[in-house]
């Protein structure tokens, strides 16, 4: 097989947004380069997730604000959604995003391959890797290289349920297929995938009913914005149950129905539509990584240190698949590691890196660095500022007055070591702190900063000004 086989400098499995733009930066560098890809180029980001999810979520928007319209003074009359129409201005940008995507892999020094790889068996030190792909238009190709990076990121990954193999239901990528409103939509978790899509067809003017195990939802940040949170969602009409355990799922194409128990009590619910957003597995199943022995985590992940590199040499991982925040902007600087130490002669690293992310809900929940939960947990002391959003006279002139921010700062270096905005534009509020962070800025700078008036921006000068402990 080997003396059949294709011969790359690299190879790169899964067009992601950190794989994509490596390929590129290795075929500018003059490296010849084959991007493996078994579905469509962009991967999760362009054709899954942010293009798609986004674009509903900005006519959801819409829908919100033509609703509210009498609340500004603005008669609008009854409001409809077209999905279909919603839908296909959302097919219309990936469709854009996914050539743009895929052409960008071919020139000179690049190939993109539409196919399912897998390791094939080799000897261990050979230092190449023997790579079979199965092509989607049929038939094979080997592929022969001293450097993989795998990309092939994460899928939805439904719980065990008595019942739900039997039901159509709906994942993350299926829902936003949709093409009419449902009556009725259940949905499963309480997560930024669940509840961004629970808010976005409520606005369409679905009744959703969320139903979560745990005693809350937004697990990742602090318990007060977590109820913050569930109070705007629960005020715009959400159904929110927590405590809430599924036994058994049974239903059809016309209704899908739950028995569940909540708090220990058994109920059933009853709905149109069921969303299952409870968690994603990674894309390594087809790979067979113990032919290469590469290390997994408990859950599949592979295993990789602060360099990207993988327990077999010439052999990397970045983006969902390794773990860890599965964000774009986190696969995006993945890429960036491996161009400064593979490309640049540097010295790059995964240690370290900010905690940052944003929860696309209306409004939406930004975070970067340490929250109070993850303070407390590590033993690090701090002095909280805190205000209500309504101390924002821009979100009170845009009648957005809802949510919260919370900073937490270093009471000697007076740095800012992280913060929570749950509000209008939250994450560009966020996006702010960071630069403060980023510069190493103390508090103080921004507390004494003169920002425009009125800009959203112009919070900080309060924030700062209203610690828990009464001193500035």
């Amino acid at each position: 097989m080997a003396t059949q086989a294709e011969q790359f400098d690299a190879v790169v499995i899964g067009s992601g947004q950190g794989g994509n733009p490596l390929a590129q930066a290795m075929m500018k560098h003059g490296w010849k380069t084959a991007v493996v890809e078994r579905r469509y180029p962009g991967g999760t980001c362009v054709n899954d997730g942010c293009t798609p999810s986004k674009t509903i979520d900005a006519s959801a928007r819409v829908a919100y604000l033509a609703k509210r319209g009498a609340d500004f003074g603005v008669m609008t009359g009854p409001v409809t959604v077209d999905l279909r129409k919603v839908y296909e201005r959302k097919q219309k940008l990936v469709q854009a995003s996914r050539k743009n995507n895929g052409e960008a892999l071919e020139g000179e020094h690049g190939t993109l391959i539409l196919g399912e790889a897998s390791f094939a068996e080799v000897q261990p030190g050979s230092g190449t890797y023997l790579l079979d792909v199965l092509l989607q238009e049929g038939g094979t190709r080997a592929l022969q290289t001293p450097r993989v990076f795998i990309n092939t990121g994460e899928r939805p990954n439904p719980p065990d349920l008595d019942g739900l193999d039997d039901v159509p239901y709906l994942d993350s990528t299926r829902i936003m297929d949709l093409q009419e409103v449902p009556k009725h939509l259940i949905v499963l978790g309480a997560g930024y995938i669940a509840l961004e899509f629970a808010q976005m067809f409520l606005r369409f003017g679905s009744e959703v009913t969320v139903l979560e195990r745990s005693e809350r939802l937004a697990a990742h940040d602090d318990e007060d914005v977590a109820e913050c949170l569930r109070g705007i969602l629960q005020e715009d009409g959400m159904r929110i149950l927590t405590c809430s355990a599924v036994t058994r799922v049974s239903g059809d194409e016309n209704a899908v129905t739950l028995d569940v128990e909540i708090d220990g009590k058994p109920q059933t619910i009853e709905g149109s539509h069921l969303l299952v957003a409870t968690g994603r597995t990674p894309n390594v199943e087809s790979l067979h990584l113990d032919r290469v022995g590469v290390k997994q985590k408990e859950h599949g992940h592979i295993e990789v240190n602060d360099r990207l590199e993988t327990s077999a040499p010439g052999l990397w991982a970045l983006g969902d698949v390794k773990g860890g925040q599965a964000f774009t902007h986190i696969s995006y600087d993945d890429f960036r590691v491996l161009r400064t130490n593979l490309l640049q002669n540097g010295k790059a690293s995964t240690a370290g890196r900010l905690t940052n992310y944003v929860m696309y809900t209306d409004p939406e929940l930004g975070r970067i660095g340490l929250n109070e939960t993850d303070a407390k947990k590590q033993g690090v002391a701090y002095r909280l500022a805190e205000v209500p959003m309504k101390q924002m006279a821009r979100a009170n002139q845009m009648f957005e007055p809802r949510g919260m921010i919370k900073a937490l700062i270093d009471s000697e270096t007076k740095q800012i070591l992280g913060a929570t905005v749950l509000g209008v534009d939250g994450g560009e509020v966020t996006a702010q702190l960071q630069l403060a962070i980023m510069g190493k800025l103390p508090y103080t700078a921004l507390r004494d900063g003169i920002f425009a008036h009125p800009t959203k921006a112009e919070v900080l000068n309060t924030l700062f000004t209203s610690f828990r402990d009464g001193a500035e």
